[in-house]
């Protein structure tokens, strides 16, 4: 799943996607206006060889969040103050229409990292809280509400960046606890979500030293294959944090930590920044496949989970008009949650 730079669907990119890439991200670097940016999820759509993966950061608030003439919506961490489900669906469905009407079919939220570090740079303002089962309660109404209103929503960032204090766009945060803490507290609102059918989960670019002293949890066989996706039975895609951020950059290159990841049980990689890194990250994948690295039928599962995630993102039906973008209804809502908060 690949980002690039520019304002204009680069034919590098154009090429990946009619040889079948399966996912592209969308920045705010990308777009000047909401009507550019649906002239580039359609020139991405029309590139594509199948259906496509078009995900985009839209948490609310104001760090991961899409500006005017979008709805500013509350951040995480003031739903979360407030407590009520059914307004964090209402919010959700509200920003999956949005979404739909620029032709973006996935939102890189619901985050269920737990706020239990109060100066967490990862957690701050985008948390819903410290409070597992409170996190758990607001993600699975969240994820419900993007679903309802026709986009795919993902789980982030597994297994929880717990009292982390390090971001990992810049270097590797370490999570120095047990498994028995990371079930009690972190793990509760992943398994909340993928219980209610989330389908898509995130991985953390975080060391778990006492868990895997080996790898971040985003390259760990145990973490990913063991944990996830046979203990917690999760059946959806697995998509790997950006391999360019600064935890696992510093570390690995992008062939390596592409290949790892694969191994590892990751079904899709993201690669955002370094366009410089996506040829070899290819060519390292595309060797490993040919020397037989990779578990065939893993291989083959992991293709028919990402085949139906895109067949599932593209919703029947027409695509809400740009006019929804800030309407009334949404910034009546907005503000209503607001003065709840006063």
């Amino acid at each position: 799943m690949l980002g690039f730079e520019g304002q204009s669907l680069p034919s590098e990119l154009a090429e990946y996607l009619s040889q079948g890439l399966a996912g592209v991200v969308i920045y705010q670097r990308n777009f000047a206006s909401a009507s550019h940016l649906l002239e580039l999820t359609s020139a991405i759509r029309r590139a594509a060889a199948r259906p496509v993966l078009i995900g985009i950061d839209q948490e609310g608030g104001t760090r991961f969040a899409l500006k005017e003439p979008f709805t500013l919506w509350p951040s995480a961490t003031e739903l979360g103050r407030i407590g009520d489900a059914q307004l964090v669906e209402q919010v959700a469905h509200g920003i999956a229409l949005e979404l739909r009407a620029v032709g973006c079919n996935v939102n890189f939220a619901p985050m269920l990292d737990l706020h239990v570090n109060s100066e967490s740079p990862v957690t701050q303002n985008r948390s819903f809280g410290a409070d597992p089962y409170l996190v758990a309660r607001m993600g699975v109404a969240f994820d419900r509400g993007m679903r309802s209103g026709g986009v795919l929503s993902c789980a982030k960032h597994f297994p929880g960046h717990g009292d982390a204090a390090v971001d990992p766009h810049h270097d590797l945060p370490v999570f120095g606890e047990s498994m028995e803490r990371l079930k009690s507290a972190e793990l509760v609102p992943f398994v909340a979500a993928i219980t209610a059918g989330v389908p898509l989960v995130m991985t953390a670019h975080i060391m778990l030293p006492r868990i895997d002293p080996d790898v971040p949890a985003s390259l760990s066989r145990f973490l990913l294959y063991e944990v996830l996706r046979r203990r917690m039975q999760f059946a959806g895609v697995i998509l790997a944090d950006d391999l360019g951020m600064g935890a696992i950059a510093k570390r690995y290159d992008p062939g390596e930590s592409a290949v790892r990841t694969l191994s590892a049980g990751t079904d899709m990689a993201m690669l955002c920044h370094d366009w410089s890194a996506v040829a070899p990250a290819i060519a390292a994948v595309r060797n490993a496949k040919r020397e037989d690295r990779f578990d065939e039928d893993e291989w083959r599962l992991s293709l028919d989970r990402i085949g139906r995630a895109c067949s599932n993102a593209e919703v029947s039906g027409p695509r809400p008009s740009l006019d929804i973008l800030g309407r009334d209804e949404h910034q009546r809502l907005a503000r209503e949650i607001r003065a709840r908060l006063r």
